[in-house]
């Protein structure tokens, strides 16, 4: 790959290299074996891979601070692993195990954590977008000073609901960043094909949201942008939208065989703009580690993600019984 110039590479230190490099490269490892298990009938349903998206969901994790929320759509499974969720847990819930965690009733796309501030995965195109702006509701409302990353993708830009959300949020001033990760192609549909607009961030002025474009194939940039986006709204400045140009490898989904596209555009990106050899050469070149030593942490992050994939071979499918859990909440307080 020839050598890249970040946007944001003063800051930088030798830990954060270290950091996206490692996190980058458990989302792909993940998700190359959740692809091989998908091929091996462990895995049913729908399956969307995070392929060469990984900067996006890294970078904006490092901008966030504890308690900041995240909610998403059905290409998922690394913001799961990108804020802190089990990869064995995960791989578990994919193949609809007991020790998934959502139990093995949600499969790839609606599994949720409480602890780490994860609401979803979501299947239906933009559903999670008024989701995030309720989130951010309830935190102004409680005044706790916490912000929430509503991820969607270019395809979900042209849903009505979506609108309706930046209208309301920019009305309430909602301490929320949507992010549109706009890989280019709407299930099978080029974004040039599905609409007319330059940009999909200026969307937001007709609603006085302010935003930006962000390479959504560099780390540093992403950070960057989400540390600006994450102040704004922490200052109760209201909305912001960043739109992440990106770019997926794979299919729509497993059953995708992305013939609308050609194979020299994805190896182009792959040779010009992949994101975890950008770092890779930036921990190179700046003399931050040794061939030797990102051989090292592949190997312990290929263990990591056998090991999530053993485990989830060996957790049991969910007893009958769970039929009936998890369909009223019996936790909510009651006003006295």
């Amino acid at each position: 790959m020839a050598a890249r110039k970040s946007t944001a590479t003063s800051s930088i230190s030798k830990e954060d290299l270290l950091k996206f490099y490692r996190d980058m490269l458990l989302i792909r490892r993940f998700e190359e074996k959740a692809g091989q298990l998908y091929g091996m009938g462990l895995i049913g349903g729908f399956c969307h891979l995070y392929i060469g998206q990984e900067a996006v969901v890294v970078g904006l994790e490092a901008a966030a601070s504890e308690g900041d929320k995240r909610v998403t759509s059905y290409r998922d499974h690394g913001h799961m692993l990108a804020c802190g969720m089990d990869p064995k847990g995960v791989m578990a819930e994919l193949t609809g195990r007991a020790g998934g965690y959502s139990r093995g009733k949600g499969g790839s796309m609606h599994m949720f954590s409480k602890e780490r501030h994860f609401y979803g995965g979501h299947g239906i195109v933009g559903a999670q977008v008024p989701i995030g702006a309720g989130l951010a509701f309830a935190d102004k409302y409680l005044g706790n000073d916490r912000v929430t990353f509503t991820y969607f993708g270019d395809g979900a830009a042209n849903q009505g609901q979506v609108y309706e959300t930046y209208n309301m949020a920019e009305l309430w001033m909602l301490p929320v960043v949507f992010v549109i990760e706009n890989n280019q192609y709407a299930m099978g549909t080029s974004v040039q094909r599905s609409t007319k607009s330059p940009s999909l961030w200026e969307r937001g002025a007709a609603y006085g949201i302010p935003g930006e474009e962000v390479d959504g194939m560099d780390v540093l940039a992403v950070r960057a942008a989400g540390e600006k986006a994450v102040a704004h709204c922490r200052a109760g400045k209201g909305p912001y939208i960043l739109e992440m140009k990106t770019y997926r490898y794979r299919g729509h989904s497993m059953s995708d065989p992305a013939k609308y596209r050609t194979r020299e555009e994805v190896q182009k990106m792959r040779e010009e703009k992949d994101a975890i050899e950008h770092v890779r050469d930036l921990l190179l070149t700046g003399k931050h580690a040794t061939e030797d030593d990102l051989k090292s942490i592949d190997k312990e992050i290929k263990d990591i993600v056998n090991a999530s994939a053993e485990f989830a071979k060996d957790s049991p499918e969910p007893d009958p019984s769970e039929l009936w859990t998890d369909i009223y909440a019996t936790d909510v307080p009651q006003e006295a």
